[in-house]
């Protein structure tokens, strides 16, 4: 059932990849390494379909989720780089019309560290085609902040795409979508997607999706700690309260009624650019784009960005707490998810370590680079897992992967 190939060095990850197949936890999935410019693993098994009846190929593609967020980080860097995007501006110097109902002093950087405020709609998500760009856009520039911009980390799991989004769009003129195609994808073959064309949907597997897993998230050890007064709690358990009783998560995480959860796999949703959460992708353009991020930035003549820029992006400019993702002290860059900051709770987060920068997403794909091991690494799959094991793959790949390259 497992295709591809595999650095003998990396043979235990082969392993680990492997028994997640056999034993059915996933259904389909995909294991791409980059390190030092060469492409050590490259593996891929299972199926693209519930019925497993349609094989996952090399190239299929799969929506990642907020895997997404580290491209549009991209993106804004290359932006940066370019002298189209300062982060330190207000965003109603390329955004007019954002400046308004308390919004006026939003900086770029609030909206690329979820620190803006913004992290869902007052009225509930909109209703209607994920393609109505304007609609999205207009409702955000509009409403009143949930939180005052600057003064707290919420991550902003959806509303990030469109607002960052909007940003390249006033910077550049063009979309996310088909910035990063034409500046990133195409020039280096980098097979991803914001915002997918038709006769792609072929290679697409199904994203195989649980209804919200609320009650669990409820259920998750230590909730009993919003009944305790906050003079007995440590700093930690104070956030973790906080975050909880807040309930920003149900906010940051709207969903619509009448959508299903079959809705990933639909025309309107692939074909749209929601650059938080619709890219789709292979393992293997992933730990491509991560590679070279952390290898310089260029290959094969094709510079993205200056290294320095990059380190900018990567340089920590929130480290929570999170009122959206429990209180933690998840850190951000510039729309990059860093490392050293969110504690694991079991697998519900993602295993971030070293010089890690990248993103994660809800239906468990992560991708990540590490410049100081030269290192692009990528794992996607197509089944999202009851919260408690939402990482549970990725998470002993990564630990195995660091314990071979920080040995040697």
């Amino acid at each position: 059932m497992i295709n591809g190939h595999c650095d003998t060095r990396f043979l235990e990850l082969k392993e680990i990849f492997t028994q997640a197949i056999e034993s059915k936890h996933e259904v389909g999935a995909a294991l791409a390494i980059e390190h030092k410019g060469e492409l050590v693993v490259n593996l891929w098994g299972g199926h693209k379909d519930a019925a497993r009846a349609s094989a996952w190929e090399e190239d299929t593609l799969v929506n990642v989720w907020s895997v997404t967020k580290g491209v549009t980080a991209t993106c804004i860097a290359k932006l940066i780089n370019d002298g189209l995007l300062d982060p330190g501006e207000k965003v109603s110097k390329y955004w007019p019309e954002y400046g308004c109902n308390g919004k006026e002093h939003t900086k770029v950087s609030d909206i690329l560290s979820h620190r803006a405020g913004m992290f869902g709609f007052q009225g509930g998500l909109p209703q209607g085609s994920w393609q109505d760009w304007k609609k999205f856009v207009h409702l955000l520039e509009l409403q009143a902040p949930i939180r005052e911009p600057g003064s707290s980390q919420g991550y902003h799991a959806l509303t990030f795409g469109w607002l960052a989004g909007e940003l390249v769009r006033r910077a550049d003129g063009r979309t996310v979508g088909r910035y990063f195609k034409e500046e990133i994808a195409t020039p280096l073959d980098i097979d991803f997607h914001i915002g997918l064309e038709e006769p792609d949907f072929a290679r697409c597997a199904d994203m195989l999706m649980p209804a919200m897993d609320l009650d669990t998230i409820k259920k998750l050890p230590g909730n009993a700690v919003r009944y305790l007064p906050d003079f007995l709690l440590p700093r930690k358990l104070k956030n973790f309260k906080s975050a909880i009783t807040g309930a920003d998560f149900l906010t940051a995480f709207q969903g619509r009624p009448g959508d299903g959860v079959n809705y990933p796999n639909t025309s309107d949703w692939r074909k749209a650019e929601v650059p938080s959460a619709n890219g789709h992708g292979s393992a293997k353009a992933l730990a491509k784009l991560y590679g070279i991020l952390s290898n310089g930035c260029v290959r094969d003549g094709v510079s993205i960005m200056r290294p320095e820029t990059l380190e900018g992006s990567i340089t920590p400019y929130s480290s929570g707490p999170d009122t959206v993702l429990f209180g933690s002290d998840i850190q951000f860059g510039l729309g990059f998810e860093l490392a050293n900051g969110m504690t694991s709770l079991s697998s519900l987060s993602p295993t971030f370590i070293n010089r890690m920068f990248g993103h994660a997403g809800i239906g468990g794909a992560v991708a990540f680079g590490d410049p100081d091991l030269g290192a692009g690494y990528a794992f996607t799959c197509n089944k999202q897992h009851e919260t408690k094991n939402l990482y549970k793959t990725n998470n002993q790949l990564v630990d195995k992967l660091y314990s071979i390259l920080c040995s040697g």
